[in-house]
């Protein structure tokens, strides 16, 4: 039973340090995931919380992890636990069922679930949950009251620190599709033999005022009306990393394939939201797209999902000459966890990616880029150019 015990302890010790970990490098996908079930179960409100939310939840994820493996505070952690995968398992029984959003995020974006997947998983570890919580007083300690609440603020102090650190800059592992050195036209690529969705297709006819639904292979006689035609998916097909990558024009032109078979340096200021994008590092971000447009070896432009008033409002706050471009909200959200963030890009490889208050200043950024031999165009056609690209 001792052996039990243990491995219930650590088990479900190692899997909250994980959770905590991965939401807490990320904070800002944490707080957009609270976004999402905001909005999913009517709670529009709450938005305005959902950072100090995320840094919240991941914190005690992380806390509640050591506190079970190290046997700190036992019967608060025992508690802590039981209400916490209570509380989670009947939630993901709901968005299993009612599927509000699709995925839970209970693994930040380090490991993606479905609900279903998700809800099992917590009812696996409502099993070790329950083990250690009716053997809570076996566990033993060495530590004094006073030892075990130093032991618990560490972790407390370190995640939280780096959660400050990786909001400030970027997250520290970045799980996003887009990672620096990610060739962007291979990761949308669809292989010749991924599987397609496959769908059930059912039609509606009525005639005197009795309706029917029938497949493709039954249909009926000419005296029935057409109502509508339904689609039911019945399996998934391939989906590649990066499937809604798209740059448009206010206009709607689509210059996706320019930017990603551009030979020069593209910088991409993403700024998903230009209402709430700081304005702190303006300085050095204008002073980059002025040399982009004085030089023949570099594009300035912005990725942004707000109106043409934002823009226009903007461009008269920071005086930017930089063309903007339209791309979907949550794509500028993966490429980057900054608001704003840069990206810079040359023939589809991502090259290095910054938070706006990492922005280099001019002499550093033609130093280590622009005149970097790493990065040097060779030839516009030879494959072997996108290998010394990949970094």
């Amino acid at each position: 039973m001792k052996i039990i015990n243990n491995i219930s302890r650590n088990l479900v010790g190692i899997v909250f340090i994980f959770s905590g970990f991965v939401k807490g490098i990320d904070p800002l996908g944490s707080a957009y995931k609270f976004g999402d079930y905001f909005n999913a179960f009517g709670l529009e409100f709450l938005e305005p919380t959902a950072f100090s939310l995320a840094i919240l939840l991941s914190s005690l994820e992380f806390i509640i992890g050591f506190s079970l493996i190290f046997s700190t505070k036992k019967n608060l952690t025992a508690w802590a636990v039981l209400l916490f995968m209570s509380f989670f398992t009947i939630l993901t029984f709901i968005l299993a069922i009612f599927n509000p959003v699709t995925d839970c995020g209970c693994f930040g974006d380090a490991i993606i679930m479905t609900n279903w997947q998700t809800f099992l998983k917590n009812i696996v570890l409502m099993v070790f949950t329950f083990i250690l919580f009716i053997n809570r007083n076996k566990y033993q300690t060495n530590w004094s009251n006073s030892k075990q609440w130093s032991i618990v603020s560490i972790p407390a102090i370190f995640i939280v620190l780096v959660s400050v650190y990786c909001y400030r800059h970027l997250p520290l592992i970045d799980f996003m599709p887009y990672t620096v050195g990610t060739y962007i036209p291979e990761k949308m690529a669809i292989p010749d033999d991924a599987p397609s969705a496959e769908y059930k297709t059912s039609l509606i006819y009525t005639k005197d005022g009795k309706n029917i639904e029938v497949d493709l292979n039954n249909l009926p006689d000419s005296t029935w009306q057409w109502v509508e035609t339904k689609q039911e998916l019945i399996q998934e097909g391939y989906v590649p990393p990066i499937h809604d990558f798209v740059i448009q024009s206010m206009t709607g032109d689509d210059i996706t394939d320019i930017i990603l078979n551009e030979n020069k340096f593209t910088i991409l200021l993403v700024a998903y939201n230009l209402k709430n994008t700081k304005l702190s590092d303006i300085i050095k971000i204008n002073a980059l797209a002025e040399y982009c447009d004085s030089s023949n070896n570099c594009n300035f432009i912005c990725l942004t999902s707000s109106l043409q008033s934002e823009i226009d409002e903007f461009t008269q706050k920071t005086n930017a000459k930089y063309p903007f471009f339209n791309t979907d909200e949550i794509t500028l959200k993966t490429m980057i966890r900054a608001n704003p963030g840069l990206v810079i890009l040359k023939r589809g490889w991502i090259i290095d990616k910054w938070n706006a208050l990492d922005t280099p200043d001019l002499n550093g950024f033609i130093k280590n880029l622009i005149n970097n031999p790493k990065y040097k165009t060779k030839s516009n056609e030879n494959e072997s150019e996108n290998e010394d690209l990949n970094v």
